[in-house]
């Protein structure tokens, strides 16, 4: 009894430091804020924009020698090194049909299948796939009795998103809405995060079904941006926009091709319908995974 106790306790002081940590994010200007950390990762100022690399590269422990330039000082902008490339072939992306590939590095949140609507954001804490779709309940429809899998990218991350099987690009809509930050800290914090926050709703046909790739926004993400339609955000919209997309606009991406980025960290919430295999037992919350490792 003295141990239920104990860790009940534990449980209780752990919520109430989350929620203490996550509070001032209620009341700070969040989009201004992006705004100014946009222009600052964008100046081109040599002395500026090198030692801003050098801080934040000492800070997160950034791995360089994967970058296919390693030289900082080559760099226009903080921006173009944070989203810099790597080196060719040391993301080998996982082979098979039905494989599906992880889109980016970073460490696994939450994922599995999705039971009455529900994705798990946190231990005890769901949302529902209609919030994360912005309402789109046809689109949810189908993911009903599909996975997801949430993906958290650090600061120190390769900050490239990739496709995690070959699709069809279908549509693409912008939802605005907060700039909370989406570590795994607020993640336990803030109740219906990832269906809060800004977003790029990405849907795309395969050979599986549907699949939908959510880039979620957050504080000081200073853009989010894809390969077919270039920079969505800034500027920040006030309504939800949707594109659809037929003919030669609907381009196909291959499994492995880079289908859009971030600046800074962010997450990537995946949806995949009922007819892919399930996830390994391999992945579970919390483990780091890397771009292009099978995830079932």
């Amino acid at each position: 009894m003295k141990d239920i106790n104990q860790n009940s306790g534990n449980t209780i002081i752990s919520r109430l430091s989350d929620w203490l940590m996550t509070l001032p994010q209620y009341f700070i200007p969040q989009h201004i804020l992006s705004v100014i950390m946009h222009k600052l990762t964008q100046s081109n100022i040599s002395w500026f924009k090198n030692g801003f690399i050098r801080f934040i590269s000492w800070k997160f422990k950034v791995d360089i020698t994967e970058a296919e330039q390693q030289d900082i000082t080559q760099y226009s902008s903080f921006n173009a090194f944070f989203t810099r490339e790597l080196r060719k072939g040391i993301r080998p992306i996982a082979v098979g049909d039905g494989v599906v590939a992880s889109p980016v590095d970073g460490a696994i949140s939450q994922l599995g299948p999705i039971v009455d609507n529900a994705i798990v954001q946190a231990k005890g804490r769901n949302y529902k796939v209609d919030e994360l779709l912005a309402g789109d309940i046809l689109l949810s429809e189908r993911f009903k009795h599909g996975q997801f899998a949430t993906i958290y990218l650090s600061p120190r991350d390769y900050h490239r998103i990739h496709m995690p099987l070959t699709g069809r690009l279908k549509s693409m809509s912008y939802v605005p809405g907060k700039l909370f930050s989406v570590n795994p800290r607020t993640a336990r914090a803030v109740p219906k995060l990832f269906a809060r926050n800004e977003r790029v709703i990405c849907v795309f046909d395969t050979d599986f079904g549907e699949i939908v790739l959510v880039l979620v926004g957050a504080i000081f993400v200073g853009s989010m941006q894809t390969v077919w339609s270039g920079q969505i955000t800034p500027p920040y919209g006030k309504h939800i926009q949707r594109w659809d997309y037929e003919g030669d606009e609907a381009i196909t991406l291959e499994k492995g091709q880079e289908m859009g980025r971030f600046n800074m960290g962010s997450t990537v919430v995946m949806l995949l319908p009922e007819s892919m295999n399930t996830f390994s037992q391999e992945w579970q919350a919390g483990k780091k995974i890397r771009l292009g490792q099978a995830l079932n």
